[in-house]
């Protein structure tokens, strides 16, 4: 493990750059139905709340856990959403906008935790893309490209529901 100093500017402004992301995505799926956020196209396994409950749980495992930290959500919010997960059921509108609301509100505390030095140590791993991740910076830059990936799914799944 290494520790690095990070500007904090620069890391509010990686934050910053996923949450405006976040906004737009949420303004754009606003109209839609809670069947059509939950519905799954023929050739995909996953739909697009899926996909926004991924991003939170993505945030998560590479930021928290990946930096040896615990998770800011539920276990069982995890595991729903993580890597190599599928929807299992349609969820609710409740549920739907809880994962609206959290897409926002985890990184309020993920800057909050950047801002308090949460992330000072974090440890080297290599992503499935074969990506070296040596820093807290590594990770936000991954993270960034991770959303952008899931916009596109979303972006494709909104197409297709629509």
């Amino acid at each position: 493990m290494l520790t690095f100093t990070y500007n904090l500017q620069t890391m509010n402004k990686k934050i910053d750059t996923i949450r405006k992301t976040r906004i737009k995505i949420i303004e754009g799926l606003k109209d839609l139905t809670s069947a059509q956020l939950n519905k799954i196209p023929q050739g995909f396994n996953n739909n697009i709340i899926w996909n926004l409950g991924h991003m939170i749980a993505a945030q998560e495992g590479i930021l928290y856990l990946r930096g040896g930290h615990p998770l800011r959500i539920k276990q069982d919010f995890f595991d729903s959403y993580k890597m190599g997960s599928k929807p299992e059921r349609e969820l609710v509108d409740s549920e739907i906008e809880d994962i609206r609301s959290l897409l926002i509100s985890s990184l309020d505390y993920l800057e909050t935790d950047f801002e308090a030095g949460l992330f000072q140590v974090y440890p080297n791993w290599t992503t499935r893309f074969g990506v070296d991740v040596s820093s807290f910076d590594d990770a936000m830059n991954f993270l960034i490209f991770h959303e952008g990936l899931h916009l596109g799914c979303i972006t494709a799944l909104k197409k297709l529901t629509v």
